[in-house]
């Protein structure tokens, strides 16, 4: 079983740096591309501020220069739902939890271990860089596949640009997430409170040692609660 989740834009380098790992073939060939990127074309490439660019082409030429700061990755993503999910004082239990069951997916590192050494970096799959001629999607779509293809279970608590990366094989494997507030009497969705309850509810997997459908079915976390009514065998549905 394993439970994918997507990196996120706000990072935290305010914690423990570790030793990098080599890059992957994969990850090296998106690097190469990036490294040949001014900085203004990086400002025209992420559409973000002469700021945020220069900021950007350092931490790129740092990662070429293997100069980079590297930190473990549940701990240097600090998104809204990162920062809803249990990362400190953990359990010897949980620790384990984690380690063999959370990973994330990054356009940059492909599927990692939670706890992997990456660094600072900014680059998702909406953006349209070309990797020998290829998209990110395309370029990641035969390691993605490769690093979940023996999983029996697939919990996604994925958005559809990272979903849409593994074959649809895998895809079809997944089962997936909606959580939803009740506002008198009427069911909402938007996306803080989708964040905060991933984060929630990763928090509960890990802390109830939950490895199937039935236990996710049982759970209880930040207000909400499954709702068979509104679920299928393929996404399930929370409410609060």
């Amino acid at each position: 079983m394993k439970i994918l989740i997507p990196t996120a834009k706000e990072m935290n380098t305010n914690v423990p740096s570790l030793e990098a790992n080599p890059l992957r073939p994969e990850s090296q060939a998106i690097l190469e591309e990036l490294a040949t990127y001014s900085v203004q074309e990086l400002e025209s490439f992420y559409k973000i501020s002469a700021d945020k660019a220069q900021e950007e082409y350092g931490h790129i030429q740092a990662l070429k220069n293997g100069l980079a700061s590297n930190y473990p990755a549940l701990h240097l993503f600090d998104g809204l739902m990162y920062r809803n999910i249990k990362r400190d004082n953990l359990t010897k239990k949980e620790q384990s939890y984690l380690e063999k069951h959370l990973m994330i997916t990054s356009a940059l590192y492909g599927v990692i271990p939670v706890f992997a050494p990456i660094a600072p970096h900014r680059l998702d799959f909406m953006m349209k860089l070309k990797v020998g001629g290829k998209s990110l999607t395309k370029h990641w779509q035969a390691a993605y596949e490769e690093s979940v293809k023996e999983e029996d279970y697939i919990f996604s608590l994925l958005s559809s640009e990272f979903e849409n990366v593994f074959p649809k094989e895998i895809r079809e494997k997944m089962v997936t997430f909606k959580f939803m507030e009740d506002k008198d009497g009427k069911l909402k969705i938007h996306s803080t409170i989708s964040k905060k309850a991933r984060g929630a509810f990763l928090t509960a997997l890990m802390e109830n040692q939950v490895t199937s459908v039935e236990e996710i079915k049982k759970l209880s976390f930040a207000g909400f609660n499954y709702r068979n009514d509104l679920s299928s065998d393929k996404e399930l549905v929370f409410v609060k």
